[in-house]
């Protein structure tokens, strides 16, 4: 029985232990996500003034794209799919959402898709779909660390449009909803929407100095675009780390409550194996009191048993 009781207290320790690395994860994934929804938030300043640059030379220029994007249009090149994933576990089902949105709308588009993918996780479900991997990169582990990561793949991207093995472009990724919810999202960075650029040419200057074009339009309009582009990247790799680290925080709650329960039990069980483990030391001692009582009131019987033994 002591060996069962204490077999008991070191899976109640064991599950402690445990509980208290989920909680430790749990303050981890609350503390990254607000970093990283602070970034998106401190995008949309930015992001605004590149998209009035960007209408007041759609309002001045034409055509609306600069001419290596203006040619690619129209030819039937390689889609570039860059998507979003996580490199750790511990993430429900994070990757294989954002994995079968993504391959579910590439279904639907031209031409066989070249992949690149951040997370390792999201990687490995994608090849095994029968998908082209052209770059694969580890996923930032912190706010600072995403600028270098998305000059890399723009660098990439531009270097296979410049050899025009792709003409379009899209990014997929998770968008944080309220509380610890996501959604897969994409977004086609290129070629640029028509309807897009002629929204941004109808927004109407918030000042009465009207901009001026420095330069040629097609040097400044290039310049933008490829702000434009480092924007949208760094914002979807942003808001997937958010929605990574909220779905960790949730399957870390899931986990705390499975342990307290399953305190509860080794626990009750604990002591329903030490209760009975006390039980049987008592009904022994009274078992051995009562043969005691019995000799005493009656010596002949500790005789016979004396004689018997000899």
């Amino acid at each position: 029985m002591s060996n069962t009781t204490a077999s008991m207290n070191r899976k109640i320790t064991s599950a402690g232990e445990l509980q208290s690395v989920v909680r430790t994860m749990k303050a981890l994934a609350a503390s990254s996500i607000g970093q990283y929804q602070d970034s998106v938030r401190a995008l949309a300043d930015y992001y605004r003034t590149v998209e009035l640059a960007l209408g007041a030379i759609f309002q001045q220029s034409e055509p609306a794209v600069p001419p290596r994007q203006r040619e690619g249009a129209g030819k039937a090149g390689a889609t570039c799919a860059i998507v979003f994933g996580s490199d750790q576990g511990l993430v429900g089902q994070f990757n294989e959402v954002v994995a079968d949105f993504a391959l579910k709308t590439l279904r639907d588009l031209p031409g066989k898709p070249l992949l690149w993918v951040v997370g390792e996780r999201v990687q490995s479900r994608l090849t095994e779909a029968g998908l082209a991997l052209t770059g694969g990169y580890p996923v930032p582990n912190s706010v600072k660390a995403i600028t270098p990561l998305v000059g890399q793949i723009q660098i990439d991207s531009e270097a296979n449009r410049a050899n025009g093995e792709t003409t379009r472009v899209y990014v997929f990724h998770n968008r944080p909803k309220s509380g610890a919810l996501y959604e897969p999202v994409s977004q086609r960075l290129l070629p640029l929407d028509a309807q897009w650029q002629q929204g941004l040419a109808k927004v109407i200057w918030p000042t009465r100095v009207l901009p001026e074009v420095m330069g040629t339009g097609t040097t400044a309009m290039g310049a933008l675009i490829r702000e434009y582009l480092f924007i949208s990247l760094f914002r979807a790799c942003a808001e997937s780390l958010a929605s990574e680290n909220a779905s960790r925080l949730a399957a870390m709650e899931r986990a705390n409550k499975n342990i307290d329960e399953l305190l509860e039990q080794l626990h009750a069980t604990f002591h329903r194996l030490r209760q009975s483990g006390i039980d049987e030391e008592l009904f022994d001692v009274i078992a051995g009191f009562g043969e005691l009582s019995r000799s005493v009131r009656h010596p002949h019987i500790l005789g016979s048993a004396s004689l018997a033994r000899s």
